[in-house]
């Protein structure tokens, strides 16, 4: 069943008057860590806050679990001004978990199966009235994992008729090269890092000569419409039918951890899409707030200054 909820405000910023709605599919969850804290993430849902802290009104389509976890997932997005309709409570299923082990004093990750966002129901999705309110289509490749919830991507998909952006992340043992042929296949976005550009390629990614053949030869392979590929503190490149775009990316200063960087980069990316910018503009766009979120500890960020901040840069370069 669909959770109700309160619809975002309109965006209302210089870049352009109509508001963004852009349909976000996939996991949230809670990152669990050694010491009892917990983390609230899924690349998805990352991206749907940033969208959010831009003006835009993202519709937000996953899985909770009817459990405390799942009801403070509804309340953080509640206090954010985030659009909960899309959001469906699942009866039996938890709300999705990653728990955190440190091995050697590093981070390691186990992605638990059966989750709730795995269960996100074709029967569930907003009615075709708020679906046909959207202008692009956002999801990654972890959300995909079981048939429940690879039928409800499908079915939008199939039939929204909007721009699609395909966030890869590739997490073992939870993919496989042939589902995700299936959804690369002809997408109009993708955005890959330079680790899974090489393992999608089967080629060598070690310098830019490299990544450039590997990353054309993606593109080609899949009929992709423009393949994004970041590349960490060096910046980012497209790959385009009009040629190969690279931006560098800015120092760092106050570094704190890069955790949700992508996420941060594929919002941006998702509002260049929707603005109409420049390829060039939006890759610089892009890697500068995802920096930014370098600076600060985690994925997202409730400062509304930090937004604000780069929105009225924006606006001053237009």
């Amino acid at each position: 069943m669909s959770h109700p909820g309160d619809h975002a405000p309109p965006v209302d910023d210089d870049e352009g008057t109509e508001e963004f709605r852009p349909l976000i599919f996939g996991e949230a969850l809670f990152d669990h860590f050694p010491d009892g804290s917990k983390v609230l993430g899924g690349a998805p849902f990352n991206v749907a806050w940033h969208l959010q802290g831009f003006k835009a009104s993202p519709l937000v389509v996953t899985a909770v679990g009817d459990d405390i976890d799942g009801t403070e997932i509804l309340r953080r997005m509640a206090r954010w001004g985030m659009d909960t309709s899309g959001v469906q409570v699942h009866p039996v299923r938890p709300t999705g978990r990653v728990t955190a082990h440190l091995e050697g004093g590093e981070p390691h990750y186990e992605i638990e199966s059966r989750q709730a966002y795995d269960a996100v129901s074709v029967e569930g999705l907003p009615p075709p009235s708020a679906l046909a309110a959207t202008h692009l289509l956002y999801h990654g490749s972890l959300g995909v994992r079981e048939e429940t919830s690879a039928s409800s991507l499908a079915h939008l998909r199939r039939t929204l008729g909007v721009p699609t952006l395909m966030d890869v992340n590739l997490r073992d043992p939870w993919w496989t090269r042939a589902t995700l042929d299936r959804y690369l296949g002809g997408t109009t976005w993708v955005k890959v890092n330079r680790v899974e550009a090489g393992l999608l390629s089967g080629l060598p990614v070690q310098d830019t000569e490299q990544l450039s053949k590997a990353a054309t030869a993606l593109r080609e392979k899949h009929g992709i419409g423009t393949l994004v590929v970041t590349r960490g503190e060096e910046g980012a490149v497209a790959v385009a039918a009009q040629g190969i775009h690279w931006t560098s990316a800015p120092a760092v200063s106050d570094f704190v951890d890069p955790v949700g960087a992508g996420d941060a980069f594929s919002a941006v990316l998702a509002l260049g899409i929707h603005g109409g910018w420049e390829l060039e503009t939006m890759l610089r766009r892009a890697v500068q707030f995802a920096a930014e979120l370098c600076r600060i500890r985690g994925a997202t960020s409730e400062d509304q200054e930090l937004y604000a901040r780069h929105l009225r840069r924006w606006t001053d370069a237009a």
